[in-house]
């Protein structure tokens, strides 16, 4: 009987504890604290500066810019063209960056101004003239930046490539020799913004 008391005693001293110690005992929850990337953040801070340099000289278009956002995946829309008079993105399109600028790791690119890195090169650029060359029409680019100084040197063009998709994908699109390759429909689109423009229009290559 004593046994039977001092056990029913036992449970009830330590059985109690050890259910407080599992109530007690919450699943850890890790959050991350590595920021969400906003494009739309970035796009306002591109837009900001392409406004300030285009304040400061009358050679180029002010009326609209192509923005090119190298930090989000190639799969998805990525390139810009902004109107600058009503504040607004009047189109979006896949655009391939260079083989070079690959690291092997997903999300992360590298960028150069050397000839023969096959990589893209970040900065302002300047449309110039068409040619037809491999991809048929083109337009060469002009660098404004010490990062993108030898664009012209580099052949580094705006062209159209067939296996550009049209709509977005969910695996990354194939990549150029360092020029920024879009869908043959949406080169259209632009084609027509850049013949009908008098001042040369400026693309903006960043990350």
């Amino acid at each position: 009987m004593k046994k039977k008391i001092f056990f029913l005693l036992w449970l009830s001293i330590f059985g109690l504890s050890f259910a407080c110690n599992n109530k007690e005992e919450k699943p850890k929850i890790i959050t991350s604290s590595k920021p969400v990337y906003s494009y739309e953040e970035k796009l306002k801070s591109e837009i900001t500066e392409i406004r300030n340099f285009l304040g400061k000289t009358p050679r180029y278009n002010s009326s609209v810019v192509f923005l090119l956002d190298m930090k989000i995946e190639s799969g998805k829309n990525r390139f810009f063209v902004y109107d600058l008079k009503h504040n607004k993105i009047l189109h979006k399109g896949l655009v391939g960056h260079g083989s070079g600028s690959e690291t092997g790791i997903a999300g992360k690119l590298k960028f150069s101004n050397t000839k023969d890195s096959n990589c893209s090169s970040l900065g302002k650029y300047a449309i110039g003239n068409s040619y037809f060359g491999t991809f048929g029409k083109a337009y060469k680019l002009y660098g404004l930046d010490k990062t993108n100084s030898n664009a012209f040197d580099r052949n580094i063009v705006l062209h159209k490539y067939v296996d550009i998709p049209y709509e977005e994908q969910i695996n990354p699109i194939c990549n150029s020799l360092g020029c920024p390759m879009v869908n043959e429909k949406f080169f259209g689109v632009i084609e027509k913004m850049i013949d009908g423009s008098k001042k040369k229009i400026i693309l903006v290559i960043y990350y």
